[in-house]
């Protein structure tokens, strides 16, 4: 088929991982397969296109609540399924609040999976494309992601470079809560190594300096998480 669709399929269980991937490739889909939560993240940010994701819960290095919650931040709205083995209430709800659009309690039909995957992309294509944010208010700045300019009060402008506009987006996407460290590395640098990470923190400390003129504004380091823009 063209076009074919694109799930992501992150699942630790190697014999069903492989079942899922052969039996919704059979169906039409394209299936990227993740072994694991980091796995999936990093595909999820570097293969990317992705029409859904189907995210075991219980997975090593990273589990399906912490992978969703982070792959929101990068897209709010890709569909997302978890698979589980957990039936709890509470679990269910987590589930949701992590950013879930269905979840299916193992075993289940592997036909109902495909009636549920379905269903999701129906309801998904039938709605409008959001629209792509151009402009953020900072306290008293305005910052342009176009054309990269940080403007104090409609007066002075300042170009701002690629790395620190699209650190700069990150946090106006997220005021006043959490980034991680980890997740803004691999999304601008494409890896969380030691020397991108040193140079994230020079970005950090630039974009401080940039956004001085209002003392109530910070970029606070949150320490073992990552950041927080505090905007007043």
């Amino acid at each position: 088929m063209e076009n074919q669709l694109k799930i992501l399929l992150a699942e630790d269980d190697p014999n069903l991982g492989m079942l899922l991937q052969e039996y919704l490739s059979s169906k039409g889909y394209t299936v990227e397969l993740a072994r694991d939560g980091n796995q999936g993240l990093d595909m999820f940010l570097n293969v990317g296109g992705f029409d859904l994701c189907l995210l075991d819960v219980m997975m090593p290095k990273k589990d399906g609540f912490s992978l969703a919650k982070e792959i929101r931040l990068k897209d709010e709205n890709v569909p997302i399924i978890f698979l589980t083995a957990k039936s709890m209430k509470e679990d269910t709800i987590q589930g949701f609040k992590s950013g879930a659009d269905d979840y299916m309690t193992k075993p289940f039909s592997m036909e109902e999976l495909l009636m549920r995957i379905a269903a999701i992309l129906r309801r998904v294509s039938k709605q409008e494309p959001e629209e792509v944010q151009e402009e953020f208010k900072i306290g008293p700045y305005s910052f342009n992601t176009i054309d990269l300019k940080l403007t104090l009060n409609g007066g002075e402008s300042k170009k701002l470079t690629t790395k620190e506009s699209e650190l700069l987006k990150l946090f106006c996407q997220n005021p006043n809560k959490p980034v991680s460290r980890s997740y803004a590395l691999k999304l601008i640098w494409g890896d969380d190594s030691y020397f991108n990470a040193r140079s994230m923190d020079v970005y950090i400390t630039k974009l401080r300096k940039h956004l001085k003129a209002d003392e109530n504004i910070k970029i606070l380091n949150l320490h073992g998480e990552g950041f927080k823009l505090i905007t007043g």
